[in-house]
């Protein structure tokens, strides 16, 4: 076998893990999203250092971050479009949005990646996320100011992306 054969190879089994990575994912979310009629799992994400749960059925994919594009006269919040599989979404620093005060983000940690709305919602966007944490079930935490504690003591924000998508200052990025 020559090196050309070995690199195809590596190429294929990387595809096949990929696929089956994403077929485990799918039946999770799905999963989720039928347990008893109730939507109890949520991802867990970090913005701006506040910890987000996001339904499973209005998040999308979780994607590296791709180069940006920037887009001229917009909200500083607005960072641009970037091109995930042949689409382009609207990239939004949900911490600047909901903080004009806060610094922007100069460089997104290693750990930073893009969590895309779902196709439901019909709205190609994208929000930047420090770190993804994981599935969460919110049944297994408590009320705490206008969130939720885990057992660890952390306090989360439920986020609706739905919502999110109506806002009328959020569907305004034009300067």
């Amino acid at each position: 076998m020559d090196a050309s054969d070995a690199g195809v190879q590596k190429g294929a089994a990387r595809r096949a893990r990929l696929r089956q990575y994403q077929e485990q994912l799918l039946e999770r979310m799905q999963a989720a999203r039928t347990s008893s009629g109730a939507r109890a799992h949520q991802l867990g994400v970090e913005i701006g250092g506040v910890r987000y749960l996001l339904d499973l059925v209005e998040a999308g994919e979780i994607v590296p971050l791709p180069p940006l594009a920037a887009v001229p006269l917009t909200q500083p919040w607005y960072l641009g479009l970037a091109n995930v599989r042949g689409s382009l979404l609207g990239v939004v620093d949900l911490a600047r949005y909901l903080d004009p005060e806060t610094a922007p983000n100069a460089l997104p940690g290693a750990g930073a990646r893009l969590v895309t709305f779902a196709p439901s919602l019909a709205f190609p966007c994208a929000l930047l996320v420090g770190r993804v944490v994981g599935l969460r079930h919110a049944a297994d935490m408590e009320p705490a100011d206008g969130g939720l504690r885990d057992a660890e003591g952390q306090e989360w924000t439920p986020l609706s992306l739905a919502a999110l998508a109506r806002e009328e200052r959020f569907l305004q990025v034009a300067r």
